[in-house]
């Protein structure tokens, strides 16, 4: 028996209306998504959705976020800034890396010191440093930062460090310039390093042990907190692999913020550093991470300038430990370590604001007694 033909359906109207309604509504259910920052474009969102790998991108969603990131409610940005003389520039150093350089001065008088600057993991010193920076400026000393290669605005890959000691040595070369300026080389010069910078203000000491008048190290990674370091079997897997696949993402990581942030409504801030690197650590930079923390763990002895060591006692990121056996074995006749109860590892972004005030004011007082003569302005 023969079939009989389909029949056709034809749509009417009205319902070739509704189903054109339906579909466009539906694309743009998918297109919109939730906005993470209250007031941003499209434009804007697109830009900060973008592939951040390399400098450009990062460089253009800075541009585009930056009023963003600098009115938000946080005790470091309630700060006074008129005071405060801002320069930002890029060079190109020895090894041909265009690098992201920035500085704040006392508008109203000569600096009391020049504080050298090393941001910390996956950071910038374009965000939470800005806030910082202002507070020292406040006080009347000179901050200057950098970006290092693959972080922030500098160029290279983002969150790649291909040599812990490559990187030290750019600091030093960028450093080394700022303190040959006729306009503060007669000025006391001190590090001021945060938990990876920490551990880089520690390797520019001990390559450079009798340049610098005195170090600030804030939650110092002188070890990864054993929590945060994989089992034994896999990190020496992903030691081997790292040989082979150096640049991929492949080391575990637990979410930072909420480990490092104790105020929650500072936490949520954390997703306004929009080119802070967040992915799971490229495989040689957590390698070349744990070797230095290693190196340093072994060379605390030979720390020797002026220390003021700050730590969180509920610290779960770097270990507090070490920053009490740094305090104890480090040969310096001026050392100092304030401990602080309660206080996570981000101790001057992510406390509630009492402690931050408090974390700065140990700050400032130490700066000011390591001074010869203060300016008043």
């Amino acid at each position: 028996m023969a079939l009989k033909p389909a029949k056709l359906y034809r749509r009417s109207p009205m319902n070739e209306f509704r189903s054109r309604v339906c579909c466009t509504m539906g694309e743009k259910a998918v297109a919109r998504k939730p906005s993470k920052f209250k007031g941003v474009s499209e434009e804007v969102e697109e830009i900060l959705e973008a592939n951040m790998d390399q400098a450009p991108a990062r460089r253009r969603a800075r541009e585009a976020f930056k009023e963003v990131q600098l009115s938000i409610d946080h005790y470091l940005f309630k700060l006074p800034c008129d005071g405060v003389k801002m320069t930002e520039s890029f060079e190109v150093n020895s090894r041909g890396v265009e690098i992201f350089t920035k500085s704040w001065l006392p508008k109203c008088c000569p600096p009391k010191a020049v504080v050298c600057y090393c941001h910390g993991y996956g950071d910038t010193c374009t965000f939470f440093c800005e806030g910082i920076a202002r507070k020292l400026v406040s006080s009347g000393y000179g901050v200057f930062a950098m970006d290092y290669p693959g972080f922030g605005l500098s160029e290279g890959l983002h969150g790649y460090i291909p040599s812990f000691d490559i990187l030290v040595d750019d600091v030093i070369e960028h450093y080394s310039k700022i303190k040959e300026n006729p306009e503060v080389c007669s000025l006391p010069k001190f590090l001021f390093g945060q938990s990876m910078g920490g551990a880089v203000a520690l390797k520019v000491h001990l390559k450079q042990p009798n340049v610098w008048d005195g170090a600030i190290l804030v939650a110092p990674m002188c070890k990864i907190a054993d929590d945060m370091v994989p089992p034994w079997l896999l990190t020496q897997i992903l030691i081997g692999v790292a040989k082979f696949l150096p640049k991929q993402k492949l080391v575990p990581q637990k979410d930072l913020a909420e480990m490092a942030f104790r105020d929650l409504n500072n936490r949520e801030k954390t997703a306004y550093n929009v080119i802070a690197y967040k992915h799971k650590p490229r495989l040689r930079t957590a390698v070349g991470l744990l070797k230095t923390t290693q190196e340093i763990e072994r060379r605390l002895e030979e720390v020797s300038l002026p220390l003021l060591i700050l730590h969180g006692e509920a610290d779960v990121v770097t270990d507090p430990s070490v920053s009490k056996a740094l305090y104890k074995k480090a040969s310096s006749s001026d050392k100092k370590l304030n401990l602080y109860k309660d206080a996570y590892h981000s101790l001057l972004e992510g406390e509630p604001d009492e402690m931050i005030a408090r974390v700065f004011l140990d700050i400032i007082s130490w700066l000011d007694e390591h001074c010869i003569k203060p300016t008043v302005c």
